[in-house]
C-alpha cells in the first residue's frame, strides 16, 4: 500500500512540462570539440551530449559579438532591432548600456508559467542594478555581470569588470578558487535542488574567453600541445566540458533526463588560442568563423538521437523552443525571429527552419539564404559564396552568379530597413579598454 501511494503522490507530482536547460560558451572555436573534429582537446561530456541529440552542422550565433547574441536568444528577436549592436561598457552606474527593460526575456516568461528559473555564470547585459538577472526574471543567481572575469587569484575590485563580485541573489559571496568549477557546481545543485518542479536554467560560461587561466593541474594534463597559447585555450575548454558534465550527471542522477531539453552552442566565433577549421574569419567577423558555433539540442524523453542535422539554424530559436516545450503561447508584443525547433528535430517538418538568416555589425553585414551567403564589407563590393562547395568562404562567385547576388542584395536591403540604430555606443568586441585584463600568451 504505501509503495503504491508513493508511486501516485510521484505520479501527481511530477512536471507535466520539460526542464529547459541552455548552455553556452564564449569564444569557442567551431573545431574545439571532439564531437566537432577535435584531436587535441577532450571532450567526452559534450560528446556524450551530441550522441545523446543532435548536432547542427550549421548552427548560428545571431551575432558575432558575445553580448548582442545573448540579448536576441533571450528576446527571440535580432537584437538590431532594439538597438543592441555592441557589447555594452561596464559600468555599474550607467542606465543607457544594457538590455532595455522594454524587452521581456524568456525567463519572465517561463517564471509566469510556473518555472523555477536560475542564472549561473556570465551576465554581460548591462551591470547597473535595473539591468541585473534579478529583475528579469531570474528567481535564483550566481555569477558576475560584466563581459569577462578573471578564473582565479584575483583581488576583487568593483570597479574592475574583470575583477568585479561573484554575486548570489544580489550579494557578493567569497570567490571561488577556479570560476569554470564553481558554475559547474552551482549548476548541478541547482538541478538537484529543483528535482520536482519544471526549471530553467541559464548556464552562460565566460570560458572560454580570455583571459585563459586554467588550473595547473589542467594545464599539466595537456602538456602535448607545445603551443603555449593553444594549450592554455584547450585547458579552458577541458574545464569548461567537466562543468558540463556536473551538470548532465546531476540531470541524469536526479531522473530527469527524459525530461530535460538541452541546448549548447557558443556565443560567437573563437578568438584567442581556439581552431574555426575550416571557417574563415573569427569572432567579430561577418564570415563564418565569426558565427558558425558549435551547436547541439537534446531530449532524450522526446528527440531522437545521435543524429547529423545540416539545415541552418540559430541561437535566436531558443526562445521560440522554449516556450513552445513549457507550452507558453508565443507573444505577439514585437516582431520575433525565434523559430520553434521542435516539429524539425521530431520530424513532423522535413523543410528547413529558415530560408534566410541575417547579419550586422557595425558597418558589414551577411546574409544566408539557402547555401547562397552575401557579404557586405564597408569600402568593398559585396562578396557571394556559395557554402555548399566552398564553406571556407575563399571563392567569391559574385561575378559569375549576378541573379543570386541580386536577390540576396535586396533581401539585406530589405532586413537594414527594419532595424533601428545602435541605442549606445559599447565598448567595442571585447569590453571597456580600461576594465581588460592582461592577456597571458
Amino acid at each position: 500500500m504505501l509503495a503504491w501511494l508513493c508511486a501516485s503522490v510521484a505520479a501527481v507530482a511530477a512536471p507535466t512540462t520539460p526542464n529547459i536547460l541552455l548552455i553556452v560558451s564564449d569564444d569557442q572555436g567551431y573545431a574545439d570539440a571532439g564531437f566537432q573534429g577535435s584531436t587535441d582537446i577532450p571532450t567526452p561530456h559534450l560528446d556524450r551530449l551530441a550522441e545523446s541529440g543532435v548536432r547542427f552542422t550549421s548552427g548560428y550565433a545571431s551575432h558575432p559579438l558575445g553580448s548582442p547574441t545573448h540579448a536576441g536568444l533571450l528576446t527571440g528577436r535580432y537584437p538590431q532591432r532594439f538597438g543592441y549592436e555592441r557589447d555594452p561598457i561596464y559600468d555599474p552606474n550607467d542606465r543607457r548600456e544594457g538590455l532595455s527593460a522594454s524587452e521581456t526575456i524568456l525567463p519572465a516568461r517561463l517564471f509566469a508559467a510556473g518555472y523555477v528559473t536560475g542564472w549561473v555564470g556570465k551576465w554581460h547585459l548591462g551591470a547597473a542594478p535595473e539591468f541585473s538577472p534579478a529583475r528579469r526574471g531570474f528567481a535564483e543567481t550566481y555569477g558576475f555581470f560584466g563581459g569577462g572575469h578573471h578564473y582565479r587569484d584575483w583581488t576583487e575590485n568593483a570597479a574592475i569588470e574583470y575583477d568585479g563580485p561573484i554575486v548570489r541573489g544580489g550579494r557578493a559571496v567569497q570567490p571561488p578558487a577556479h570560476l569554470t568549477e564553481a558554475f559547474g557546481r552551482e549548476a548541478a545543485a541547482f538541478v538537484r535542488r529543483h528535482a520536482a518542479a519544471p526549471w530553467f536554467l541559464y548556464l552562460a560560461f565566460n570560458a572560454p574567453h580570455t583571459p585563459h587561466e586554467p588550473t595547473p593541474e589542467r594545464l599539466a594534463r595537456l602538456a602535448e600541445i607545445k603551443d603555449l597559447r593553444r594549450r592554455n585555450y584547450a585547458a579552458q575548454v577541458s574545464l569548461l566540458d567537466d562543468a558540463i558534465g556536473e551538470t548532465l550527471t546531476a540531470v541524469a542522477e536526479s531522473g530527469q533526463e527524459k525530461r530535460t531539453l538541452v541546448f549548447f552552442f557558443s556565443n560567437s566565433g573563437g578568438a584567442g588560442g581556439s581552431d574555426n577549421t575550416p571557417l574563415r574569419g573569427a569572432k567579430g567577423s561577418v564570415y563564418e568563423g565569426g558565427v558558425r558555433v558549435p551547436f547541439l539540442i537534446a531530449w532524450p524523453g522526446r528527440i531522437e538521437g545521435g543524429r547529423v542535422d545540416h539545415r541552418p539554424v540559430s541561437s535566436l530559436d531558443v526562445f521560440a523552443t522554449a516556450l513552445a516545450a513549457a507550452e507558453v503561447p508565443m507573444p505577439a508584443d514585437h516582431r520575433y525571429d525565434s523559430v520553434n525547433l521542435l516539429p524539425y528535430l521530431t520530424g513532423e517538418n522535413s523543410g528547413p527552419p529558415h530560408d534566410r538568416l541575417f547579419w550586422r555589425s557595425g558597418q558589414a553585414r551577411a546574409v544566408r539564404i539557402g547555401n547562397w551567403k552575401l557579404v557586405r564589407l564597408p569600402g568593398k563590393q559585396a562578396e557571394l559564396y556559395d557554402l555548399a562547395r566552398d564553406i571556407g568562404e575563399s571563392s567569391d562567385v559574385a561575378w559569375t552568379n549576378p541573379a543570386a547576388q541580386t536577390r540576396l542584395s535586396v533581401a539585406l536591403e530589405a532586413w537594414d530597413r527594419e532595424l533601428v540604430p545602435p541605442a549606445f555606443n559599447g565598448a567595442g568586441s571585447e569590453g571597456s579598454v580600461a576594465s581588460k585584463p592582461a592577456v597571458n600568451p
